[in-house]
């Protein structure tokens, strides 16, 4: 049985023997997300959460190169420059949908093989069944185009264990699928080559005995094993403090890391180390988004956002013109003014 999708549909689905397959299907632009893509799964996960014949779901992209490379950030530098309101409307609609994963009461299984970041991790990581695999890059980078870590992933980085998910909120870096499973991204690991066949087995199966059949021990984790330092280091009250204690190490990770940093946009990191210790004391998912809707709300009006994926995307040059242009210029008021409430802010 299809799901009424046609091979030129950007979201495929269909059902069968009881489970609700999703293909994320941008191919050429590794499936990142846009306004139309969520406008088709928020009706389809209502339709399936309440069909008695769907007892399970799963999500993975089309092609070779990854589930899902984040939100379409060509459409969110014209609407930013414009006057925000497409954005606006495509972060509320997403943030509205990652919350739907959250709560999504059969079992959601997300197959985040290769590229998976920012919304494809929104769309991901909040399900119940995570699989990773070791073609797996996970990313919040955010941070890299002067945009802050939203679709709930602040909730997922300020759980991790330690200073782990300051780290990777702070620097974008990406990480391996043994890293998400330590970090809390996500829960199983199946061989690349194993994931048809365990896509087959839940149909046939059943996802506990899937899981139970196809899963793997992971490879040791490279950043927990890089815990003392980046618990150390990042335990500072500022940005500025944590590039300082980074610095103060030889040479290695921890300076490659400050290099990182200090590239990014100030501004954004600054938001972004308040964002996640703030989402450390929210209790609920849908808390933190309601959170990332006011900061990417007043992102919209930033110029480093702009600026950033002007730099990255648009015209390539990698030489973005941050303003504030240091870490010292940027004030407490810069960052507490991303958290104001907004006229429509986001609820469940």
């Amino acid at each position: 049985m299809t799901d009424g999708a046609t091979e030129e549909s950007e979201v495929l689905t269909e059902v069968v023997n009881g489970v609700g397959l999703i293909t994320l299907n941008r191919p050429k632009a590794i499936n990142s997300l846009n306004q139309t893509m969520v406008d088709a799964l928020r009706p389809l996960l209502t339709r399936w959460a309440d069909d008695d014949a769907v007892r399970a779901v799963v999500l993975s992209g089309a092609g070779e190169r990854g589930l899902c490379a984040g939100g379409d950030v060509v459409a969110v530098y014209h609407s930013a420059r414009k006057d925000g309101v497409e954005v606006r409307k495509f972060w509320r609609d997403e943030y509205l949908l990652n919350g739907q994963i959250g709560r999504f009461a059969k079992p959601y299984v997300s197959l985040m093989d290769g590229i998976v970041m920012g919304g494809g991790v929104g769309v991901s990581a909040h399900g119940s069944v995570r699989v990773v695999t070791e073609t797996s890059k996970l990313a919040m980078p955010e941070v890299g185009i002067g945009f802050i870590p939203d679709v709930g992933g602040a909730f997922l980085l300020s759980r991790a264990p330690g200073a782990l998910g300051l780290y990777a909120a702070l620097t974008g870096a990406t990480f391996s699928g043994s890293d998400a499973i330590a970090l809390g991204f996500a829960d199983h690991y199946v061989p690349h080559d194993d994931l048809k066949a365990f896509t087959a087995a839940i149909i046939s199966d059943g996802v506990e005995t899937a899981v139970a059949s196809h899963a793997v021990e992971p490879p040791p984790s490279l950043l927990v094993a890089q815990r003392d330092w980046i618990d150390e280091c990042f335990s500072g009250d500022t940005v500025e403090d944590i590039v300082a204690a980074l610095r103060g190490l030889d040479a290695g990770p921890a300076n490659d890391a400050a290099d990182l940093i200090t590239s990014r946009s100030p501004i954004a990191v600054s938001v972004a180390l308040e964002a996640v210790r703030r989402a450390g004391k929210l209790e609920t998912l849908e808390d933190v988004l309601v959170q990332d809707y006011r900061v990417s709300s007043t992102a919209a009006r930033s110029h480093d956002l702009v600026e950033g994926i002007r730099a990255l995307i648009i015209d390539k040059d990698r030489n973005p013109k941050w303003s504030p242009a240091s870490l010292a210029a940027v004030t407490a008021a810069d960052v507490d003014a991303y958290f104001a409430p907004v006229d429509d802010d986001l609820s469940f």
